[in-house]
């Protein structure tokens, strides 16, 4: 009986998610730019409900935690306060300037905007491929969690396969349906839920356990533990939390999904209050999130298999049916994420590989019909990879927020320095990733250094080779370049 109740939940709640979809495909235009940015109409609660909903992932919901338990409290700080903080600023050194450029050339999407900026399809294309090439294990990510967090709820009864096919079936069917438009509007619906149930869970498991003094009074016992609690452990150097949020923070503003956004707000007055009100929702959610994590550090409890340690937490201390609902909420999470990211794949390779180097006449229809195909074959792919779960959550997700990060410096000093080029953009971008990939995978490669990690010293890379082949080649730039420096606030 409890497994019906888990899943009865869990399902109702991802066709809740559909229908909602379905409702919002009455509404969306069959045009591509419909699909990808609802027209460019989208308003403050929606805008930000739909960032911080796809944002919050698994990574959120189970590594975070998971860090938190293993390594002690200071992630709050990394996640729930420095990157909320980070990105904010970004939302409008980056996000501003771009939704500016968007208003009046249309842009769709990051290499849209590039290529156009110094005229260059091969730019364009190189910015695309990067970003497919990380999203890839970003999307397997949500898979993964979905996988392992049915699994462990369910005691194996649902097995890790089930798990990840059902999230991405379910994705499948809105995403494919209805667009940017579905997607926002789930987003909404998702976001709210999340941090509805994870309050929820943050009261009813300290209730359960006698309070806070309970839940964190044998933290600092023994000499294990107090150093669990000390700031700056040797887990937690401030080098180490520097560059992590440092990466995360810029990476996040790089996610095709998150960078794509920046383009949909309906004026300039809902790009400001969205940014405004961004750290706020992270920490509102982070921190009950992950100090479930390190009370369970605390309360004596182990990981279990599925090395996941908040469906441990509920099980332990709330009843089957609301432990379901917080999971169904990780599930809204990993969902709102995988949707927003299937369809800005989808745009990235349409619009900046299938058009520039295949189909330089592809009609609006045409192309949103290949971008609904395009969202299914991603889907199945990832789907595929993650049966192999390579990688821990924590592993997949910080891996692939590097890899973003190292186009961040570059971008930032296309749009805002004139002496910029098309040779030293493409010398920064490739450069950086060619380091940052070397780190990762030659192992002769320190994956630091002087404590700093290599996702940070790829950056600064990144930042000097623009700057200096830039130098180099300032005979080279394009003569638009003027149009994009000669917006103003007031356009």
């Amino acid at each position: 009986m409890s497994l019906a109740i888990q899943l009865g939940i869990i399902v109702g709640y991802l066709l809740l998610a559909l229908a909602i979809g379905l409702l919002a495909y009455r509404l969306t235009d069959r045009t591509a730019e419909d699909f990808y940015l609802a027209s460019r109409t989208v308003g403050t609660v929606v805008l930000l409900f739909t960032t911080f909903a796809t944002l919050l992932s698994a990574f959120t919901f189970f590594a975070g935690p998971n860090m938190a338990y293993a390594w002690g409290p200071e992630w709050i700080l990394v996640m729930g306060l420095m990157d909320g903080i980070i990105f904010a600023v970004l939302w409008y050194v980056v996000g501003y300037k771009q939704w500016l450029l968007g208003q009046r050339y249309d842009y769709v999407t990051l290499g849209e905007m590039l290529g156009d900026r110094f005229a260059s399809s091969g730019l364009r294309g190189l910015v695309a491929g990067i970003s497919l090439v990380w999203l890839f294990p970003y999307v397997m990510l949500q898979q993964v969690g979905a996988g392992t967090a049915l699994e462990a709820l369910t005691d194996g009864a649902v097995s890790y396969a089930m798990g990840a096919g059902l999230l991405t079936v379910f994705m499948i069917c809105y995403v494919v349906v209805a667009g940017f438009r579905g997607v926002a509007w789930t987003d909404t619906l998702q976001g709210a839920f999340m941090l509805v149930t994870t309050w929820l869970a943050f009261a009813w498991v300290l209730v359960a356990v006698g309070g806070l003094e309970a839940a964190t009074g044998t933290l600092g016992d023994s000499p294990a533990t107090a150093e669990f609690l000390a700031l700056g452990s040797a887990n937690y150097t401030p080098q180490w939390m520097l560059s992590t949020a440092i990466t995360i923070g810029f990476g996040v503003a790089m996610f095709p999904q998150v960078n794509q956004r920046f383009f949909v707000a309906g004026s300039k007055r809902v790009v400001k209050r969205s940014f405004a009100l961004w750290p706020i929702l992270c920490v509102l959610l982070f921190v009950p999130s992950f100090l479930l994590g390190v009370w369970a550090r605390g309360l004596g409890l182990e990981m279990g298999e599925s090395g996941n340690i908040l469906p441990v937490v509920l099980n332990e201390y709330t009843p089957v049916w609301f432990a379901a609902v917080v999971v169904a909420g990780a599930m809204a999470a990993m969902m709102s994420s995988s949707d927003s990211m299937l369809l800005s794949g989808s745009s990235y390779f349409t619009r900046d590989l299938y058009r520039p180097f295949v189909e330089a006449d592809l009609s609006d229809r045409r192309e949103d019909l290949i971008a609904r195909a395009g969202v299914v074959c991603f889907a199945v792919a990832t789907f595929l990879a993650s049966l192999y779960n390579p990688a821990t959550l924590f592993e997949l997700g910080d891996a692939a927020f590097g890899g973003f990060a190292q186009l961040a410096l570059p971008v930032i000093l296309a749009l805002y320095w004139r002496g910029t080029t098309r040779s030293g953009l493409i010398a920064g971008i490739a450069g950086s990733q060619a380091f940052y990939l070397s780190s990762l995978f030659v192992p002769p490669l320190p994956g630091s250094y002087a404590g700093w990690t290599a996702g940070v010293v790829g950056m600064l890379l990144g930042a000097a080779l623009t700057v200096a082949v830039s130098w180099a080649t300032a005979s080279t730039v394009a003569d638009r370049r003027s149009r994009y420096f000669d917006i103003s606030s007031d356009d």
